[in-house]
């Protein structure tokens, strides 16, 4: 018997369109499903961040893109610009790669600068920054030390994955990343979170957000097992150009 309530698991979902193969009415599509379900936010490709602001406008829904997305390997100039561009098309929520391959050379003092530079521009917008690790390439001690650096400046999300990695999250590295992000920093899962058990299992973890192209599988099980009617939906809002990782 789940114990949250429907709105509690609702807000959880950052509803995923990143599928590059996507059509604009795909996405389209997408946000309406995001607004039927009023989950917490859209994670849309960039291109398309103003069109979805703008229709997410008035709503419980925020809107949020990607940054550096998927590889993480952009200069932190080109990282910067495309922040201040998410910004300005109505971005709520950054997701924000890591230089993946500074990480894995240890060489700390770079990933730091270019997360806190992204950081304190994103806050200065009053918006707020998921900080990506992408786990399925990193040892335990990097994953710990991206959360001290990200609970030192403050991020609002430490995120496991892009979902375009070779695995996505894990109940270990949720449990690792909780237990060393300081308590005011918030754990987001992407990739692997494909039914609704492991939705209640990471929110038990303490994981906050969850991002997923299966919103409406999720959802809709959660409102069955709540006993709350279903959500129809025109048959043209059901997505199927799903990330399978998600």
């Amino acid at each position: 018997m789940i114990k949250v309530s429907y709105n509690e698991l609702a807000k959880m979902i950052d509803h995923s369109l990143l599928v590059p193969t996507m059509s604009v009415a795909d996405l389209e599509q997408g946000i309406d499903l995001a607004l039927a379900y009023d989950v917490a936010s859209v994670c849309i490709m960039p291109y398309y961040l103003k069109r979805c602001s703008e229709r997410l406008a008035g709503s419980n829904v925020r809107s949020s893109t990607t940054i550096g997305f998927p590889h993480g390997a952009n200069t932190t100039k080109i990282k910067k610009a495309e922040a201040l561009a998410a910004l300005d098309d109505g971005c709520e929520e950054l997701d924000v790669v890591i230089n993946i391959s500074q990480a894995l050379s240890n060489r700390w003092g770079y990933v730091q600068d270019e997360i806190a530079i992204l950081t304190e521009l994103t806050h200065a917008a009053g918006q707020k920054i998921k900080v990506i690790f992408e786990n399925c390439y990193l040892q335990d001690a990097h994953k710990i030390e991206l959360c001290k650096i990200c609970s030192n400046l403050n991020v609002d999300w430490v995120k496991t994955s892009t979902g375009y990695g070779s695995s996505g999250a894990t109940l270990e590295d949720l449990k690792l990343m909780r237990e060393h992000a300081a308590s005011h920093v918030q754990v987001k899962a992407a990739g692997g979170v494909k039914d609704l058990a492991t939705l209640l299992a990471v929110q038990e973890l303490g994981v906050s957000r969850c991002g997923t192209s299966r919103t409406k599988e999720l959802l809709s099980a959660a409102r069955t097992q709540l006993g709350l009617a279903p959500i129809q939906l025109d048959s043209t809002q059901v997505n199927s150009n799903q990330n399978p990782n998600y």
